[in-house]
């Protein structure tokens, strides 16, 4: 219970909340006229909606990442549990605050564009298997930026991790985006598909992306840059997260801290 009796928690559990919100408000507010658009415009559009997301994630990480680590994804959420840098109680308070966003955030677009789609996330031209592997590939090659550009035991990272992670969110659009409405965020699919009650193949934006988060950790942790931690040090990650995390302490180094991979490189 020491994680949960800290302060530095529930504030990483509310910018989770708070970033989610934006994120998805920022998100489907840039897809309002999508379906009034010509069908030349389809083109523009989808690029539009891209760039807003890319740039939402961006910013949103450098804003949020020193307090929760900016994960604004169960996908990345649960990614980040398989490779043992976050507890399992914070990953289960993370997706709760994400998903509890996005619906906030849809029914706010809702409340001044009632007609609107809302963006819910459907399959366009393509079977549910298909779907489910574009899903799937889309969202692996994110959590593997994220994990790869906030890997602690890098000194070869230049730049920004948060734009990085931005430009993979926007490669993830750009390849799913004519197919999917790419999802590669069980939030961003769950809040407007909720509000607006149309939950059609909606498992594959749940098992597409939570699949392709956890193939994305194994694959880094064992195979690409095998990390080093015995099976303890795993184990008490998961059950009592990181060292850093659990200062119940009122102190700067608590606000200063950051848990998981979100320690941003200090490029």
């Amino acid at each position: 219970m020491t994680e949960i009796k800290s302060w530095a928690f529930w504030r990483a559990v509310a910018a989770e909340f708070v970033g989610m919100l934006l994120f998805i408000f920022i998100g489907i507010s840039a897809i309002a006229g999508k379906n009034e658009i010509a069908p030349q415009e389809t083109l523009a559009q989808e690029l539009k909606v891209s760039l807003a997301f890319a740039l939402a994630i961006a910013t949103l990480a450098q804003s949020l990442g020193h307090i929760s680590g900016a994960h604004l994804n169960p996908a990345v959420t649960l990614g980040l549990l398989v490779s043992c840098q976050i507890s399992a109680l914070r990953c289960v308070f993370y997706i709760l605050a994400q998903m509890l966003g996005a619906v906030v955030a849809s029914a706010i677009v809702n409340g001044f564009k009632p007609s609107f789609s809302l963006g819910v996330n459907k399959l366009s031209n393509v079977s549910v298997g298909q779907g489910f592997i574009i899903e799937f590939l889309a969202t692996l090659q994110l959590v593997l930026c994220v994990i790869a550009v906030t890997d602690k035991r890098r000194s070869d990272v230049k730049g920004s991790a948060p734009l990085a992670i931005g430009l993979s969110v926007g490669l993830g659009h750009f390849a799913a985006i004519s197919f999917t409405g790419c999802g590669i965020n069980p939030a961003r699919s769950f809040g407007p598909a909720l509000i607006r009650s149309d939950m059609k193949d909606h498992w594959v934006y749940w098992l597409g992306p939570m699949c392709g988060g956890v193939a994305a950790a194994l694959i880094y942790d064992f195979l690409l840059y095998p990390r080093m931690q015995n099976l303890r040090r795993r184990r008490d990650v998961l059950l009592h997260g990181q060292a850093d995390e659990n200062d119940a302490s009122e102190t700067v180094q608590e606000d200063n801290s950051n848990p998981g991979p979100s320690h941003w490189p200090k490029h």
